[in-house]
């Protein structure tokens, strides 16, 4: 019985492991069943597949896309998807411009409160992404202004700058691209503080939404929500998958192969 972590982090978004570091963490945690399921981006998942079955491991194409309903942000996970998806990848382009544009935003809120800082050195700064994070994190931390992540929130989303997330596409949009690129989209963390009113509320407003699953289990997840969330999957024959959505070494307090999830936990026809 293979142990499963359905939502992984490199590099190629906000995570510190290259491809090969992620497959070694995924055989010292005992995974059997993984997948790489990065923010906007697809880059690193053929050579992770490549070094993860090389190795043992079978590991699912995916992504974690960004999405918008109702002013909350919503992150909704594709497994199985095709890559080399055109329409796909014009969305997640379309969205890392969003996200670029909110790291520029940033600084110049930063800039206007009067904050030591030079938008013409940040557009030229560069930083190695294996730190984790994003640029504009990178560049405070660099330049001495900012003490880490939970630091550069509390400057940037207060109710005085109220920069807030980018608008993103809606749920369907993002849903009907992972479906055209062959994949399955099922919502990540369902019951995550930024959806607002809770989870149980959270999944009344989603049942408009053509999800095929939930992400069930999930590092942030407490017991009761998990069960709420696999009640409701396993009555209306969803699917279902789970993870730890471990960054490396930028959110230390995940832990790849936790929660403990097994393939016979997880319901995932045709995927694995």
């Amino acid at each position: 019985m293979r142990k499963v972590d359905l939502h992984i982090h490199s590099a190629a978004s906000d995570g510190t492991w290259t491809p090969q570091e992620l497959v070694n963490a995924a055989q010292a945690a005992g995974l059997g069943l993984i997948a790489v399921t990065d923010h906007d981006s697809t880059a690193n998942v053929a050579e992770t597949m490549r070094i993860a079955a090389a190795n043992g491991i079978k590991c699912l194409p995916g992504v974690e896309v960004c999405s918008t309903k109702d002013g909350m942000s919503f992150h909704i996970l594709g497994y199985g998807i095709d890559t080399a998806n055109k329409p796909l990848q014009e969305l997640l382009a379309h969205n890392t411009y969003l996200l670029e544009k909110k790291d520029d935003d940033s600084v110049q809120l930063l800039i206007k409160q009067g904050w030591p800082l030079d938008f013409k050195e940040f557009q030229n700064y560069t930083y190695d992404r294996r730190r984790g994070g994003w640029k504009s994190l990178a560049y405070l931390i660099d330049k001495g202004l900012c003490s880490g992540v939970n630091d550069f929130f509390k400057r940037i989303f207060t109710a005085e700058n109220d920069l807030g997330f980018p608008e993103f596409p809606p749920i369907s949009e993002v849903i009907a691209a992972i479906h055209g690129a062959g994949g399955a989209a099922l919502c990540a963390h369902a019951a995550s503080a930024f959806h607002g009113p809770g989870l149980a509320q959270t999944l009344v407003e989603l049942i408009e939404e053509p999800f095929d699953g939930f992400e069930c289990y999930h590092s942030g997840h407490s017991e009761e929500d998990t069960q709420l969330l696999l009640t409701h999957c396993r009555a209306e024959g969803m699917l279902i998958s789970g993870g730890s959505d471990c960054h490396g070494s930028f959110v230390p307090s995940r832990h790849l192969g936790k929660p403990d999830v097994y393939e016979t936990d997880i319901f995932l026809p045709g995927l694995i």
